[in-house]
């Protein structure tokens, strides 16, 4: 069993390596939801797994846990999906 991690930096290290494996695994889905601005209908499955995975291998008593994920998202997936052309930017 892996172990807990209850360091907020490295917690947050941790959201950004699974949403970083997640948007690598579906680039053609990250592409298509950014373009139609569907992302997060389109990777509905495959955030919320990640979102679980990632709760469980965190402590509780992390400060902002919930959101910890969500700024991992937005950091990398999001960011970095700026050069796909869409009606969102």
């Amino acid at each position: 069993m892996a172990r807990i991690v209850d360091n907020p930096k490295l917690a947050f290290r941790l959201a950004r390596a699974i949403v970083s494996d997640i948007a690598l695994y579906n680039q053609n889905k990250v592409q298509e939801g950014i373009e139609k601005d569907t992302l997060f209908d389109v990777l509905n499955d495959e955030l919320q797994e990640g979102r679980e995975h990632f709760l469980a291998r965190i402590s509780e008593d992390i400060p902002d846990r919930e959101h910890m994920f969500d700024r991992a998202v937005v950091d990398v997936m999001i960011k970095q999906a700026g050069r796909i052309k869409s009606s969102i930017w």
